[in-house]
């Protein structure tokens, strides 16, 4: 029981002790009483009651502690001496200390932990055994349950608390587990002083730049004590677990991180999960004592909760696959097979009757044979397999270790098995055939349908769908007969693997291999072997290749050159609106605005393959294409555009570029050739291009930080009208700011500067989809004309129909500009730009000489543009984007009322940008914030990145084809992140 101490009590104890006149109040406590003080002043301190079984060595040995975390450079809080000069007093028999109050916030209460807060904790707990290594002390040298040397006798003592009894054989087995694994390493585990219980509970945290919540200061050395050096991180990490129990493998972040700073043997590195999972289990057990003796102890009571949550998380993996993922991540060699005699034709060690030809079928993310979102449907897998037999193959093999696409889901938070554990061989009806042995052991098991041979030093080769095997026992050599393959009137199907004797139970299908999640799979590249080699196949077994091909590009891209996330997947498929990684994760893609129609359109895969093998010259030649197209833009443009006005000319040309970039450095040499002018007004916190043309009118701070400071002298900047941050807002914006930049204008002209042309994006993309004041734009084009420029409109992102209520952005404000500038969508990927505008303007260049684009309007670029244009039209992705754009933005204006983060969320259609802001009256930008919630969506299936010069806003510009079930998921998943943290 703790000690029976009151509030008043412990008021009494600081004015007798220390001197000091305070309210106080309790902090929660298993075994002693804490409270809190606070004096008239504010100054808060803790006192400290210690349960009675604590002796006074043990508390000499913990201010010991306190002094070498100080010199080691961890904080702690001070201890405070009380009148007497002593840290320890006494107060009717009971241990009294007082100690500063550590200022932060508690970490167990931080909900989600990102990578980086896993990894110091890591740091933190390698920083601890550092700074204890050396101490030594009478008072270290006790008995307590918490010491992990003894944790299973504890916990075993314990199971009768456990009223629910599914829950006691649970945690029962699980100590039996742990001690049979820790009965083999405990020998070699260092033994030192330990802080014992470095947990999230005894951790304040402080909130970094990130916005995030990071480990501090260390608290509480109640359990300090002699301990196996490895019990420190395994302690710590359990903690980790209950902030993301779906996720227990995470916690890696945290020993790997620990490893760093305090490397670990490979018996500790054997022990960390055992004594992990031992600790859960002991935590569960002493919860449930703790309430039987003590039912009132609310603290106790309301970390029941948690405790289990740690528990279900440690025990969630395999113990010997969670070890093994802890022995490859620190890099420990992992045994391996014999090597596999030769074995010949292609299944003759196996199949020796087989006659005809083996087809190897890939399931993985790069397969030819799944285009076109092949993948989704629900027999992918046996599709390959019939088309193999259609085209004579006497077998069809899906190989071990290739990631299979076929199993990827999308629109989930999760990531699916996609990781084969065996050799799948499927073969066509038929008659009998003899098995024979692809390695020469002895027979271990059989049963229905398999054979095992046991060989090498702990490896068992299984087969899966024979029928008997040989007496067990039986010594075979390669190439004896084993089994038969049954004759059969339907498809039939070995399941062939190689697998350590130790390997966690994956029993195959009947028709296929069993399957693992990428997350384990470098476990079980250590658990198993492929068996190609044994049964004369191409060896193809993937891992991971993110990390290696991250390297590569470091090695060779400069550092002005972007890459999104902290750890990047690497993406090598996509299809309509998701995008794949080499490990078969799906993610619903959010900002791929570039691909319009969506990923992989087999419209326009068709296009370019058939055009690039009948012509691809260029549009000095006469084609069809180039007219067909140019056509097919202008008709797209409103019956006002196509025909004129009284201060405008109609737009009725087109000229054909490569990029974006280049349609805004085009439209802006015109429109300077066509006024005889040079000066160009763009608008602050615009992203326009990166030649020398369009980076000299993009001002965006996000893009280039001096930007405003280092515009040529024909760029004049005018404000923005961001009707959220700018200099005005609400009712009547728009025609201010179109006055102050007719004052810009009529200023320019009087400096002998004026302007040959106004540039600005119809909706403010690069703000995060802000759109325009009412009035803003007419008022401004009327000003630009009436001072003899033109009007560009940068149409490159907001055009081609993601708005929904229009197909361009300038419809929005029911303007028609003098140029038109368009490029990512147009190709769907493939690298189209243009510019529209009229014969009169574009003719101007002719006094500059002739205009020409090698690869701008030539007959591939033309065909495919007018496959994308086909493909909107039929696939109605104008109006889906009105439809689910609208169903979006509602979703996250529904989000917003729960929480406050969000602030507007802008734009129209397809192009929406959800602002974060730390505070809706003062519009503080949550920039950290935004970036680690980033982070955080990605691991839950969604790629969404950040936009406007405070990067604070969530850019949303998916492909047209978003269905309403990916837009639901996208919310869904913003709403778990906003609700549990980032």
């Amino acid at each position: 029981m703790r000690p029976d101490v009151s509030v008043s009590d412990a008021v009494a104890i600081a004015r007798e002790h220390w001197g000091i006149t305070a309210t106080a109040s309790e902090l929660g406590s298993n075994q002693d009483r804490n409270f809190l003080l606070t004096e008239a002043d504010g100054t808060r301190s803790v006192l400290r009651v210690d349960n009675p079984v604590f002796p006074d060595s043990a508390r000499d040995a913990q201010h010991a502690a306190l002094d070498a975390y100080r010199r080691a450079g961890v904080a702690v809080p001070a201890a405070f001496p009380g009148r007497d000069g002593s840290l320890t007093q006494r107060w009717r028999g009971l241990s009294v200390r007082r100690s500063a109050f550590a200022e932060g916030e508690p970490m167990v209460d931080a909900g989600y932990f990102a990578p980086v807060v896993l990894r110091e904790f890591g740091t933190l707990a390698a920083a601890s055994v550092n700074a204890l290594s050396a101490l030594a002390h009478p008072g270290l040298d006790r008995a307590h349950m918490w010491d992990m040397r003894v944790a299973a006798d504890e916990a075993r003592g314990l199971l009768p608390s456990i009223e629910d009894s599914a829950l006691r054989r649970r945690v029962e087995g699980t100590i039996v587990q742990a001690e049979r694994l820790l009965a083999a390493v405990a020998a070699q585990l260092p033994v030192q002083a330990v802080h014992g219980d470095l947990t999230d509970d005894n951790v304040m945290g402080e909130h970094g730049d990130d916005a995030r919540l990071h480990p501090r200061t260390v608290l509480d050395l109640g359990d300090l004590a002699l301990g196996w050096r490895v019990a420190e991180l395994a302690v710590c990490a359990s903690s980790m677990l209950h902030h993301e129990p779906e996720r227990p493998l995470r916690v890696l972040e945290t020993i790997v991180a620990f490893h760093a700073d305090a490397p670990l043997s490979e018996s500790e590195a054997r022990a960390v999960w055992a004594l992990i999972v031992l600790r859960a289990a002991l935590l569960v057990a002493s919860g449930w004592r703790q309430l039987e003796i003590d039912g009132g102890n609310d603290y106790a009571r309301e970390r029941i909760a948690g405790e289990q949550a740690i528990f279900d998380a440690a025990t969630a993996v395999p113990l010997a696959e969670a070890t093994e993922l802890v022995l490859d991540r620190l890099g420990f060699a992992a045994a391996a097979p014999p090597a596999p005699t030769s074995a010949g034709a292609p299944l003759a060690a196996l199949l020796p009757g087989l006659e005809g030809e083996v087809a190897i079928l890939d399931p993985g993310v790069e397969s030819e044979d799944l285009a076109a979102g092949a993948w989704l449907e629900p027999d992918a897998e046996r599709a390959l397999v019939r088309a193999a037999f259609a085209g004579g193959a006497a077998a069809a093999v899906m190989p071990y270790g290739v990631y299979r696409l076929t199993r990827t889901r999308v629109d989930s938070a999760d990531a699916v098995p996609t990781w084969p554990l065996a050799t799948a061989i499927h073969l066509p009806a038929g008659g009998r055939l003899l098995i024979t042995a692809p390695v020469a052991g002895r027979i271990e098991g059989s049963g229905y349908g398999m054979v095992r041979i046991s060989f090498g030093d702990g490896w068992v080769c299984e087969i899966h769908g024979a029928e008997s095997a040989p007496d067990l026992g039986t010594e075979v050599e390669t190439g004896d007969g084993v089994s038969w393959l049954p004759e059969s009137e339907t498809e039939r199907t070995l399941v062939v693997s190689i697998l350590r004797r130790d390997a966690p139970g994956k029993v195959p299908t009947v028709d296929d291999a069993p399957l693992v999640l990428p997350e384990v799979v470098p476990a079980w590249r250590r658990f198993s072997a492929d068996p190609a080699p044994w049964l004369g196949l191409p060896a193809l077994a993937q891992a991971d290749e993110a990390p290696a091909e991250l390297a590569r590009r470091e090695r060779i891209f400069a550092s002005a050159q972007e890459r999104y996330y902290e750890r990047p997947p690497q993406i090598e498929r996509g299809w309509r609106h998701h995008l794949v990684d080499t490990t078969g994760r799906a993610y619903v893609d959010m900002v791929n605005n570039v691909t319009g129609l969506g990923h992989g359109h087999p419209g326009v895969a068709d296009a370019v393959n058939r055009q690039i093998r009948i012509l691809n010259t260029n549009s000095r030649f006469l084609y069809r294409e180039l007219a067909e197209y140019s056509e097919r833009l202008l008709a797209l443009l409103p019956d006002d555009a196509r025909e004129g006005s009284a201060d405008r000319d109609a737009l009725d040309t087109v000229l054909l570029v490569n990029s974006g970039s280049e349609a805004v450095d085009l439209a802006l040499r015109v429109a300077q050739a066509a006024t005889g002018r040079k000066t160009v007004v763009s608008l602050r916190e615009a992203y326009h291009g990166w030649t020398m043309a369009s980076d000299a009118v993009t001002t965006s701070a996000y893009d280039n930080p001096d930007a405003l400071a280092t515009r040529p002298d024909w760029v004049h900047v005018a404000d923005v009208p961001n009707l959220f941050r700018g200099t005005y807002r609400g009712e009547g914006a728009g025609a201010r700011y179109a006055a102050d930049l007719g004052a810009d204008l009529d200023r320019l002209a009087e400096e002998g500067r004026p302007i040959a042309a106004f540039i600005c994006e119809s909706v403010l993309g690069n703000a995060g989809g802000v759109l325009l004041p009412d009035g803003y734009l007419a008022d401004a084009y009327a000003r630009v004309r009436a001072a003899g420029g033109l009007c560009i409109a940068d149409e490159v992102q907001v055009g081609f129909g993601r708005m929904g209520s229009s197909f361009w952005g300038f419809e929005q404000s029911g303007v028609v500009p003098d140029l038109i500038t368009i490029a990512k969508p147009m190709g769907n990927g493939f690298p189209i730009g243009g510019v529209i505008t009229s014969q009169r303007i574009a003719d101007a260049l002719a006094g500059q000489g002739q205009f020409f684009s090698s690869a701008g309007g030539n007959p591939l670029s033309c065909r495919v543009g007018i496959a994308v244009l086909d493909a909107m039209a039929a696939e109605g992705l104008q109006e889906n984007a009105r439809v689910v754009g609208g169903r979006l933005a509602e979703g996250f204006r529904a989000l917003a009322e729960r929480h406050p983060l969000i602030g507007p969320v802008h734009g129209e259609g397809l192009y929406l940008g959800v602002e974060l802001v730390r505070d809706r009256e003062s519009m503080e930008p949550a920039a950290s914030e935004a970036a680690a919630i980033c982070e955080r969506l990605r691991e839950l299936g969604v790629i969404v990145l950040t936009t406007s010069e405070r990067s604070n806003v969530l850019k949303i510009k998916p492909p047209l084809c978003l269905t309403a079930a990916s837009a639901d998921f996208v919310v869904a998943a913003l709403d778990r992140v906003l609700s549990e943290g980032w």
